[in-house]
């Protein structure tokens, strides 16, 4: 049997996924594809690459982000961050779909031709960019001739390219619906409204799941804080062995 694994978007949310994926691993269950958008493209590359799930938590504690984004004054967004491409390339130094351990399908938005754009070969870090490129906060990634944005903005659960592929779709969805505090800063206002725009969308797709785990104590957490990397790890890790006890399949 096919296991096909779909990782949203969320920012730093996206970290749980990580915690998921290693409770999926302690029952033995590793997918044979991955299909991702923003965080979920993040998070997709360097589990296709066979970096383990802990490995990569550590990855993002170490990291200094910040060194990797430059302010973009009067351009198409506030900061630009093709630099980070580096640092994809320092933990994939190959930089192909092709040498991934597990088929990975990033998704990104075409924001002039307004439809989404699935990317499976050829170069990897710049697509992956490209997903996880929040429209207004970041400069739009230029690739194969597309204007490129948020994966998100169109399908933030992109399950469809995984229809006919895997035959069992296990969806991590990390940007639940509601919310207990309000949004603080303008950027988390854009967020948040970009989230609610593809609302019924992502529901719908939740349907084209056999599985969803979406822990619902994520709301709790900024779509920015990467200083709570560790707990949304052990977040997502926790929910996910409870789903999966109760799950007769996968238990």
């Amino acid at each position: 049997m096919k296991i096909g694994l779909v990782l949203s978007g969320g920012g730093a949310r996206g970290l749980s996924h990580l915690g998921v994926v290693k409770a999926l691993h302690e029952r033995g269950i590793y997918p044979d594809l991955i299909s991702g958008a923003s965080a979920g493209a993040i998070a997709g590359g360097l589990l296709a690459k066979g970096l383990e799930p802990d490995e990569i938590l550590e990855i993002f504690i170490r990291t200094n982000f910040l060194k990797y984004v430059r302010p973009c004054f009067g351009s198409s967004g506030l900061f630009k961050i093709d630099r980070l491409e580096e640092l994809i390339v320092k933990y994939i130094p190959e930089n192909t779909f092709e040498s991934l351990k597990t088929p990975l399908i990033v998704t990104a938005t075409d924001l002039y031709a307004g439809e989404s754009v699935q990317f499976q070969q050829g170069e990897l870090a710049r697509p992956i960019l490209a997903s996880s490129c929040l429209p207004g906060l970041f400069e739009p990634i230029y690739f194969h001739n597309r204007c490129l944005v948020d994966g998100g903005v169109l399908n933030n659960m992109p399950v469809e390219p995984l229809e006919g592929l895997a035959d069992y779709i296990i969806g991590v969805h990390c940007n639940p619906f509601t919310l207990k505090n309000p949004p603080k800063s303008t950027r988390e206002i854009v967020a948040r409204s970009l989230i609610l725009a593809v609302h019924a969308k992502t529901k719908e797709r939740f349907n084209k799941c056999d599985l969803l785990i979406e822990a619902p104590n994520l709301g709790d957490y900024s779509l920015y804080d990467l200083r709570k990397a560790r707990e949304l790890f052990i977040l997502g890790y926790k929910y996910a062995q409870n789903i999966l006890a109760k799950s007769p399949l996968l238990a």
